[in-house]
């Protein structure tokens, strides 16, 4: 026996939905639902188009030996620990502000 094999279960169910859910919401959940069908379907086009043309690029692809690859550039370990260091005062500070102002007006309160 099939949920929905009759008109009533149908209209029982519906009825169901509208009453928890109310009136009011049901169109801007049935928006939000078809936003993400059709987000969920052009992502899933997607993927299909992006297989049809990595198997077509990947035979006309050069391959890169390890003696083509070049070295990236790294920045100096330096520039990132003062950077850090710059961040760490600046929520040290922060914070020591917040403790006043807290203090403050605790202070301010009693």
């Amino acid at each position: 026996m099939d949920l929905f094999d009759s008109p009533w279960k149908i209209a029982i169910i519906a009825v169901l939905i509208i009453v928890l859910f109310g009136y009011r919401k049901l169109p801007e959940a049935a928006r939000s639902l078809g936003k993400s069908m059709r987000i969920l379907k052009t992502e899933v086009q997607g993927l299909h188009d992006d297989d049809k043309t990595e198997t077509t690029y990947s035979t006309s692809a050069p391959v890169v030996t390890p003696a083509q690859l070049q070295p990236v550039a790294t920045p100096p370990v330096d520039a990132h620990q003062a950077q850090i260091d710059a961040l760490s005062a600046q929520l040290a500070n922060l914070q020591q502000s917040v403790a006043t102002t807290k203090a403050t007006d605790n202070a301010q309160a009693q």
